[in-house]
């Protein structure tokens, strides 16, 4: 399936022109804090039984530094940082957003469900869906006002260690570990500065592209961890050439081999939201895997988007058309205060 990146050549050379304007300025980075916000009512000395009953998960620390990367239209912000992955060894870029839902005093001891969305493309040194042109996180604040979506904290961290290669979100023998970078690293850097959930209910993957099959793969290969993933236009097996010669450890990564695992299993159940459109190749594909594997703990659906390319501008809004609030429902919402 092709795997090239998913942003028309206009919006790339638009955003290399809005860089190099950047590049002259002399402006530093502005600062953005994710701070809990400050509860309106009086003390209350029953707010933190309330939230560990809730599940919910208060950050740990240490706090990492962000810088503005963009402001939506509601004010909310989108910050970047650089994560120093503790268990994998790799270091790159994180952005993150929280809805305005974040910041209400009612929410102060909830946590909130986090979406880490994952590109298509290189996957670096960006990840596109930090740009506000694909309005993945206006979206999901104008779906989450109209009941559609949970209001979740979008994470997006590098897909890839470099431009050269894919590397399938995996831990592929003598290379970057990406597969511990994505289900270990970005998970705890977003415990350490976010309001979250203990639950896997609580975390879930989106994606296009490469970035469909590695939030596919991760889902299926730690479904103690992550409950749901949207997939749009994703490879469903590993096939990076760094593999070769690595043939145990690519079939250890290959969804259709930990989806028929689960199944043996029983569990626990994950699900799966594909999307396709019917202008790019991939349909089929995708429907024999959800005939083989779509059984059992693995629920699956397909959400078939008319007209629609092997583009990102497709994904954002066939996500509205059913997926964002089937994998809502089965996730945990945020529970403002008494």
């Amino acid at each position: 399936m092709n795997r090239r990146p998913t942003r028309p050549a206009a919006l790339v050379a638009a955003a290399l022109a809005v860089a190099v304007l950047s590049g002259c300025s002399s402006d530093e980075p502005e600062p953005v804090t994710f701070d809990n916000p400050k509860s309106s009512a009086s003390p209350d000395p029953g707010a933190t039984q309330r939230a560990k009953a809730s599940g919910s998960r208060m950050p740990t620390g240490p706090r990492a530094d962000f810088v503005t990367e963009s402001t939506l239209e509601d004010g909310t912000k989108i910050g970047v940082t650089t994560l120093r992955g503790k268990k994998s060894g790799f270091t790159g870029k994180v952005w993150v957003w929280a809805p305005k839902q974040y910041f209400d005093p009612k929410y102060a001891h909830s946590g909130f469900p986090v979406l880490i969305a994952l590109p298509g493309g290189p996957g670096y040194p960006n990840n596109y869906w930090m740009g506000t042109d694909l309005k993945l996180e206006s979206s999901i604040a104008k779906w989450s006002r109209q009941g559609k979506s949970l209001p979740f904290v979008v994470v997006m961290p590098v897909l890839n260690p470099d431009d050269k290669f894919y590397y399938d979100g995996s831990d592929i023998p003598g290379q970057p570990r990406m597969g511990t970078w994505m289900t270990d690293d970005v998970p705890d850097f977003v415990k350490a500065n976010f309001r979250t959930f203990d639950s896997r209910d609580g975390w879930a993957f989106m994606g296009s592209s490469s970035g469909g099959f590695v939030g596919l793969k991760s889902v299926l290969k730690h479904p103690d961890r992550f409950r749901a993933v949207i997939a749009s236009g994703p490879d469903t097996v590993p096939d990076s050439p760094l593999w070769r010669g690595h043939e145990t450890e690519r079939l250890a990564n290959d969804p259709g081999r930990l989806a028929r695992r689960l199944i043996a299993r029983g569990g626990p159940e994950v699900d799966i939201a594909f999307q396709v459109g019917t202008a790019e190749k991939g349909q089929a594909n995708l429907e024999a895997f959800m005939k083989e594997y779509g059984k059992g703990p693995v629920k699956t659906r397909l959400n078939v988007i008319q007209g629609g390319t092997h583009s990102a501008h497709s994904y954002v809004p066939g996500m509205g058309n059913g997926p964002i609030q089937w994998i809502s429902e089965h996730m945990k919402a945020p529970v403002p205060a008494a």
